[in-house]
């Protein structure tokens, strides 16, 4: 199989995007990344759009941002896999260049979620779970992610004030985030105090409904020595992993089996292990969530997730930094994004262009973690400068 390199990357701003059409969204982030890579439309023989659907544009969504983002003739693939679906994009897109059918593809992300109010975008959300056993009493991600974080108290201790802490962390990185949907700090108290959304979780312990896009695009090493791309960013590895929604047939509600699958799948594909890993952005669509996540990509034993939070291991200077752009808590969670988003936070820091959010690199390995639906997708990247 053909190496692969990330050689351009871009992102809109996330909020609510009143300010602009599905397309035009998708544009912002696409015309960085051309700009980033040194290369136009025509240099780009794949587009794959990953969305989830917003209320306008769930039809037929590729075709409208190929046509708008001048991509008219090179594709499109439309791909989805809920919260994961930006990493399905870059996967589908690095699978064809790996496979030697294409030597260039650009892998977008976009969303417009705030097209239609929170309760029914929480509705919506929840009902894809698993509908026939459990949408009927009502839950959401809000509820399932309740479950993971009351099963993992009781197991291991975790508190109130640690899931408080990864919102305070967050929100700091994403203050210094332009992109970022949050641009605010918030302190461990005021997120203590904060309404309460589903016991043990409040309104800033849970990732806001945002719009936005982010965009990627890869290469072939024979392509990169044509464009004369000066150190791309090489992807090492994509692992990938799912399970059932059904929870009554989960193994455990402190973990998520697709995860660790993905991560054991990465570490073994790129010739690493955790200790390697020197930044990282993980899927914190709720507090609990990153927590889990520091334990099941083996940065900590399991059940330490708390502690590592509590030392400050997790912030730069840590032992291993993670989600320095404001995760999907504070930069925000355009579904489709996120994944795509990530890559673009990494391979800045890859590059040392991340100002001062920047973190010291010696090995410069990093790896990103995107969770789709309560694990039923997971795909876990690694990429290496």
């Amino acid at each position: 199989m053909k190496r692969v390199a990330v050689i351009g990357v871009g992102n809109s701003k996330f909020g609510v995007r009143s300010d602009a059409t599905f397309p035009e969204i998708a544009f912002e982030a696409i015309k960085e990344a051309l700009e980033d890579a040194g290369i136009t439309q025509k240099d780009v023989e794949l587009s794959v759009v990953g969305t989830v659907g917003s209320r306008l544009y769930e039809m037929y969504p590729a075709p409208l941002i190929n046509e708008y983002t001048g991509f008219t003739l090179k594709g499109p693939i439309r791909v989805e896999a809920a919260c994961a679906t930006g990493s399905a994009a870059v996967f589908t897109a690095y699978n064809a260049i790996a496979s030697g059918y294409v030597d260039t593809a650009i892998a977008i992300g976009v969303e417009k979620m705030c097209e239609v109010d929170t309760p029914t975008s929480t509705a919506v959300g929840g009902r894809g779970c698993y509908l026939g056993e459990f949408h009927m009493f009502g839950t959401s991600f809000a509820c399932y992610y309740a479950l993971f974080a009351t099963a993992h108290m009781a197991k291991y201790g975790t508190t109130e004030e640690q899931l408080a802490k990864i919102a305070v962390k967050n929100h700091y990185y994403a203050a210094r985030n332009p992109k970022a949907h949050f641009q605010r700090e918030v302190t461990t108290e005021t997120v203590l105090k904060s309404r309460v959304v589903c016991w043990p979780l409040k309104i800033y312990d849970c990732c806001p409904i945002s719009d936005g896009a982010a965009a990627v695009i890869l290469a072939s090493e024979e392509k990169i020595k044509e464009f004369k791309a000066q150190d791309p960013v090489w992807l090492e590895a994509i692992g990938f992993g799912s399970d059932t929604g059904n929870l009554t047939r989960r193994e455990d509600y402190t973990s998520l089996r697709s995860a660790r699958m993905a991560s054991e799948t990465a570490y073994k594909m790129a010739k690493v292990e955790p200790e390697d890993i020197e930044v990282a952005t993980v899927h914190d669509c709720f507090t609990i969530a990153e927590i889990m996540a520091y334990e099941d990509l083996g940065f900590c034993r399991k059940g330490e997730g708390g502690r590592l939070i509590d030392e400050g291991q997790t912030w730069i200077g840590g032992k291993i930094p993670i989600n320095i752009d404001g995760g999907l808590k504070a930069k925000g969670h355009p579904l489709a994004a996120t994944g795509c988003s990530m890559i673009y936070e990494l391979t800045k820091q890859l590059r040392n262009e991340a100002g001062d959010r920047q973190v010291p690199l010696k090995r410069y390995i990093a790896l990103a973690h995107n969770v789709g639906m309560i694990g039923q997708y997971c795909y876990v990247t690694i990429l290496k400068r």
